[in-house]
């Protein structure tokens, strides 16, 4: 397993985890955590990801209607489009830097 799906896994699980148990300061974790997920996004995927992020922006709150789990989903689907937001900030700033440099 190499380095990129390693920060990702764990990314996703704190993103999960944090999303079912109130963690102190979790809101920075999953932005510093995010950024650096960022950073390990390929070139080819980068379209793909921001595509993912703005989905998972739109529908994360879709499943609050669902008796005694809707809550526990919503919570931890918002944790992971902040993971992916954080993570898009990344991906923005590469394919500028990608645009820009000759």
């Amino acid at each position: 397993m190499d380095l990129a799906k390693i920060v990702r896994l764990v990314a996703v699980l704190f993103a999960v985890v944090a999303g079912l148990v109130a963690i102190p300061q979790s809101a920075v974790i999953i932005a510093v955590l995010g950024l650096v997920v960022g950073w390990f996004v390929e070139e080819d995927r980068r379209i793909n990801y921001m595509l993912f992020t703005l989905t998972l922006a739109l529908v994360h709150g879709a499943l609050s209607p669902i008796p005694a789990v809707g809550g526990y989903l919503t919570d931890m689907l918002a944790s992971l489009s902040s993971l992916a937001n954080a993570g898009a900030c990344t991906v923005i700033v590469m394919m500028t830097v990608d645009r820009i440099k000759p």
